[in-house]
């Protein structure tokens, strides 16, 4: 697939949500992410939507999306495992390593890609790193655990800071509040997931290691290119 080098990072992000469709198998339930550009894989989703049997959301402002174009949407508790999800990154390294968490829906991507054979994410090529950590860490906390956990970022290196919507702390689908974590680089990613996610208080971080992309479908200049890991 070519593309003229003057194509905007919307018509990328377009461009790799209808490259994924070649991943969703006719006749089953498809995991489906939350973001920008899933919400593009979710239009094109639409395109076939009377040859899948639904899916499978990791967000409210997914699942309101997928019902608007007519696909079903099931409980993540009604499905044994799904073939592949499809979802986003904020960050993605050249082994399949992730940050994730931009949209504050992380613990919930995390559930689903956990029931899914095969993880394809869709990015444009700025979110592919050498080294995760420059976009800011999200981490969904329990709020009576966030300056403890702070702290705990703060001795690593890192500045955590309440993520905030409207002046208010973020609330997130599961009623908890997300931490952003700057300065950190993240080296380690499967032995840092597993650390800190350890800590009295944290729901889930934002790094996928133990759940990494197996494809991914970059959107760049010359068009969608795919990695394999």
């Amino acid at each position: 697939m070519t593309a003229p080098s003057t194509l905007s990072q919307e018509e990328l992000k377009t461009l790799v949500g209808q490259a994924a469709l070649h991943y969703v198998v006719p006749g089953e339930i498809v995991g489906v992410g939350t973001g920008s550009t899933v919400n593009k894989f979710i239009d094109a989703l639409a395109t076939m939507k009377d040859s899948i049997r639904g899916a499978v959301s990791s967000s409210e402002a997914s699942t309101a999306r997928l019902k608007a174009m007519g696909i079903a949407v099931f409980d993540a508790n009604e499905v044994a495992s799904l073939s592949v999800y499809i979802d986003g990154a904020d960050e993605i390294d050249g082994r399949g390593y992730m940050v994730k968490g931009g949209g504050a829906a992380l613990t919930r991507e995390k559930i689903v890609a956990a029931l899914a054979e095969r993880f394809v994410c869709i990015a444009d090529e700025s979110k592919l790193v050498k080294t995760l950590g420059a976009f800011p860490l999200p981490v969904e906390v329990i709020p009576m655990a966030a300056a403890q956990i702070a702290r705990r970022f703060a001795a690593m290196g890192g500045q955590a800071t309440l993520r905030r919507k409207d002046g208010q702390p973020l609330v997130t689908d599961n009623g908890q509040h997300i931490l952003d974590v700057r300065g950190l680089q993240i080296t380690e990613p499967l032995a840092f997931e597993s650390q800190v996610n350890q800590w009295p208080g944290v729901v889930t971080v934002g790094v996928f290691a133990h759940q990494k992309a197996h494809v991914c479908l970059l959107g760049t200049a010359q068009g969608v290119r795919t990695l394999q890991f």
